[in-house]
């Protein structure tokens, strides 16, 4: 069993076992869920929504379905022309 000390601040440390555990890095957000038992400490995953135009500046310009359409066509042409 791990253990931690609450500080005067309310800060506690979460053991090197137990962050491996959880897979948690410096940053990452934790949450408490009640439970019959007390609280579990759950890992905080980021909703698919959260990415939502983060990635935006990557993107060159709009392609239309058309193009995209093409492109696929084009590219099976030439997987299977082999």
């Amino acid at each position: 069993m791990h253990s931690s000390t609450i500080t005067s601040k309310s800060q506690i440390t979460i053991p090197a076992a137990v962050r491996d555990a959880l897979g948690l890095k410096a940053g990452d957000k934790i949450d408490f869920i009640p439970s019959a038992h007390g609280f579990e400490i759950v890992p905080r995953r980021e909703s698919v929504l959260s990415f939502h135009g983060k990635y935006a500046h990557l993107v060159k310009k709009p392609h239309s379905v058309d193009a995209m359409n093409d492109a696929i066509r084009a590219r099976t042409k030439a997987r299977f022309a082999k």
